[in-house]
C-alpha cells in the first residue's frame, strides 16, 4: 500500500507542476513574425490580430522618417508584442527616388525587411542631402532600371546598404526584380488612386482610413 500511495503522490506533484508551469507560461512574443502579405506589404505581428494597421509610407517624405522614429518603439511594446495588433507597411511611391529607396528595402526577403525599412528612414537626412546634388546632374540613363541603379549609386543609398551586408550585385538584383516592382506599383495605385489617401504616412485601421498622419493621433484612434 505504500508504494501505491508513493507513486500517487508522485502522479500529484507532476501534475500540479505540469499544470503550474502551462499556468506561469509567458503570452506569444508575436515581434518575430514577419511575413508577405496578398498585396506585398510586409507584416509584423499576430496575423489574426484583431486589430489591422496599415501604414502606407514614402522614403523620401520626411514626415515619415519622423512617424516611423516616433513610433515603431511604442507601435511594438504595446500593441504588436502581446498579439493585440499587426502592422502592415505599404509603398505610396512619389518619385523614381522613392522607388529606388522602396525596391532596396525589400532586399533579403521579409526577415530583413524592418531592418532595411528602419535604417532607410534613419540615414533619410545623408542620402536626400545627396539626392539634390544629384538632381541637379543632366547626365542619367535612359532605361528604367539602368537609372534606378544610378540613383542607388550615386545617392549613397548603395552605401547604406552596403553596410548593411548586401554586395553591389545583390542590390542590382532587388532594382531589376519585377515581381517586387510589380508589388510596389500596386501599392502605390491603392493608395493614391483607390484609397485617395492626401500624402504620406497615411493609415487604416481595419480597413478604415485614419484622419491625421502623426503618432499622437493615431495613437488615439488605437483601441
Amino acid at each position: 500500500m505504500t508504494k501505491i500511495r508513493l507513486a500517487f503522490l508522485a502522479l500529484l506533484a507532476i501534475s500540479a507542476s505540469a499544470s503550474l508551469s502551462a499556468w506561469a507560461a509567458p503570452a506569444a512574443d508575436w515581434l518575430g513574425r514577419i511575413a508577405l502579405s496578398p498585396m506585398g506589404g510586409h507584416v509584423l505581428g499576430n496575423p489574426a490580430a484583431p486589430t489591422k494597421l496599415v501604414e502606407y509610407v514614402s522614403y523620401t517624405c520626411s514626415h515619415c522618417a519622423h512617424f516611423v522614429g516616433e513610433a515603431s518603439e511604442p507601435l511594438r511594446a504595446r500593441y504588436v508584442k502581446g498579439g493585440t495588433l499587426s502592422v502592415e507597411v505599404r509603398n505610396a511611391v512619389r518619385d523614381r527616388y522613392d522607388l529606388t529607396a522602396a525596391l532596396l528595402a525589400r532586399c533579403g526577403g521579409p526577415r530583413r525587411f524592418f531592418g532595411n525599412h528602419e535604417a532607410l528612414f534613419a540615414n533619410q537626412d545623408a542620402w536626400m542631402e545627396k539626392l539634390q546634388a544629384y538632381e541637379k546632374d543632366a547626365a542619367k540613363p535612359a532605361d528604367q532600371k539602368a537609372a534606378l541603379r544610378d540613383i542607388g549609386q550615386k545617392t549613397g543609398l548603395y552605401a547604406l546598404m552596403t553596410k548593411r551586408g548586401y554586395k553591389p550585385a545583390q542590390l542590382d538584383a532587388c532594382i531589376n526584380d519585377p515581381a517586387s516592382m510589380k508589388q510596389v506599383l500596386a501599392m502605390t495605385d491603392e493608395a493614391w488612386n483607390k484609397l485617395r489617401i492626401g500624402g504620406t504616412p497615411a493609415f487604416t485601421l481595419n480597413g478604415t482610413l485614419v484622419h491625421g498622419s502623426d503618432w499622437t493621433r493615431l495613437q488615439a484612434a488605437l483601441p
